[in-house]
């Protein structure tokens, strides 16, 4: 093993030779394994040990073997306790998702602190066949079935391609020493029914059952790639970058692609999207539909999707100024006030309005239903519901935009009309210039 496992480091990761690495090490045969073959082929390294406090004087056993190892072999160690058992019942976890989530936080926070390039830990081809049991029996996408990537941002599995059998093997020949984790016995779990009772199975039927099984996943992998591709041109074709800042999908440009809901699955699953029954329907609802994940939204808005950053949403707090003040900062800009002889550039973020006739401080605010102005130009008025709809604004578009108001009166739209009633006219003595910059 020890050749082909140099083999494959020289071919796949060259790199390990010239990082700082830290290998998570349980003190289990997996882990004490790759410690010595890295150790054999003089990659340096720190080793992290995690005591989760779940089986007594066998985890501090644990946790006083991998420190003697440390220190035979000469490298630093961290090590950490955790409190696993309360840690779940606050995060209303299974102690194994709980346990998953303290270590990884852990590695990550070493690494950063620290200076890690990269955290290696023991995973092989039979937990990569458990993981695509685990994953198949609970219902998964492709990529759930490509199982335990080799390489997952900082982290790297080396021995993926070597089998429990194999790992075993080079341990009882080069005589090492490990722990053995009673709870792995326990069939109450379900990777270890898997490991203990299923997979077993399994290789008496076929005994090329985890070779076929590597074969596949790289099969797996490809097709996975080549999805990957395809979605990346969907994107390209299909994702806009609206007025309002948002992506835009036009429905019927999806709908021409083929497949529209697949599509959607495809494009959206990177937002924590979950309800995919509702963004199904999403594509013949009425305008106004809305599905939220913990990060974006997604609207129906006539032909369109609108898919938005929750975190970029804008508030709906509401801002004053007084006659003496000249700047007022809101969430689309800044708005200068400032009194004029004349009129010079007439824009849509520019209007001029008749100054007496303003009541302070004047606020600024989000529009609301039933509020209505006399649009410049006109006598009558309109109601902004209205306005909003011939102007054919988004949902989004309305969601974002802002009124000034003079008392309970809208003196402009900000960016779009300004109110009749305060236009200037020849009795006007104070013109006041307003920008929206």
């Amino acid at each position: 093993m020890l050749h082909k496992f140099k083999d494959h480091i020289i071919t796949n990761f060259p790199f390990l030779s010239r990082s700082k690495l830290l290998i998570a090490c349980s003190g289990g045969l997996d882990s004490i394994a790759l410690v010595r073959l890295l150790h054999i082929l003089e990659i340096d390294f720190s080793i992290a040990h995690c005591n989760f406090k779940l089986r007594g004087k066998e985890s501090d056993g644990d946790e006083r073997f991998i420190i003697k190892l440390a220190e035979k072999l000469q490298f630093p160690v961290f090590r950490i306790d955790f409190d696993t058992k309360k840690y779940a019942t606050e995060h209303k976890l299974s102690i194994q998702m709980a346990a998953r989530e303290l270590r990884y936080d852990w590695f990550k926070k070493l690494a950063t602190e620290h200076g890690f390039d990269y955290i290696l830990t023991a995973h092989h081809a039979d937990d990569n066949l458990e993981t695509f049991l685990i994953n198949l029996s609970r219902g998964t996408g492709i990529e759930g079935l490509t199982a335990i990537p080799e390489i997952n941002e900082i982290f790297i599995r080396p021995l993926l391609p070597f089998s429990r059998t194999e790992i075993l093997k080079f341990a009882k020949d080069n005589k090492l020493d490990w722990r053995e984790d009673s709870s792995n016995s326990s069939i109450k779990y379900l990777r270890n029914n898997l490991r203990h009772e299923v997979i077993p199975n399994l290789k008496s039927v076929n005994p090329q059952l985890l070779s076929n099984f590597n074969t596949t996943i790289e099969y797996l992998k490809q097709s996975n790639e080549f999805i990957k591709g395809q979605i990346f041109y969907l994107k390209k074709e299909l994702f806009e970058i609206s007025d309002a800042g948002c992506i835009k999908i036009s429905i019927g440009k999806l709908c021409e692609f083929g497949n529209p809901k697949t599509s959607l699955y495809f494009l959206l699953k990177d937002y924590g999207f979950k309800a995919w029954m509702d963004i199904e329907q999403m594509i013949t609802a009425q305008s106004g539909k809305q599905v939220f994940s913990e990060s974006h939204r997604l609207i129906k808005d006539r032909d369109y999707l609108l898919l938005i950053n929750i975190s970029e949403e804008i508030s709906n707090r509401k801002y004053s100024i007084s006659e003496e003040e000249s700047m007022l900062m809101i969430p689309s800009g800044t708005l200068k006030f400032k009194t004029v002889e004349e009129i010079l550039d007439i824009n849509l973020n520019t209007v001029y309005v008749d100054k007496e006739k303003l009541k302070y401080p004047l606020t600024v605010r989000k529009w609301q239903e039933g509020d209505y102005f006399y649009p410049l130009g006109m006598k009558g008025k309109k109601k902004l519901s209205k306005y909003f709809k011939d102007e054919k604004l988004s949902i989004l578009a309305k969601e974002r935009t802002w009124l000034l108001c003079s008392g309970k009166e809208i003196v402009w739209i900000i960016n779009y009309r300004a109110d009749n009633r305060y236009k200037i006219s020849p009795q006007t003595k104070q013109t006041l210039k307003i920008t929206l910059i």
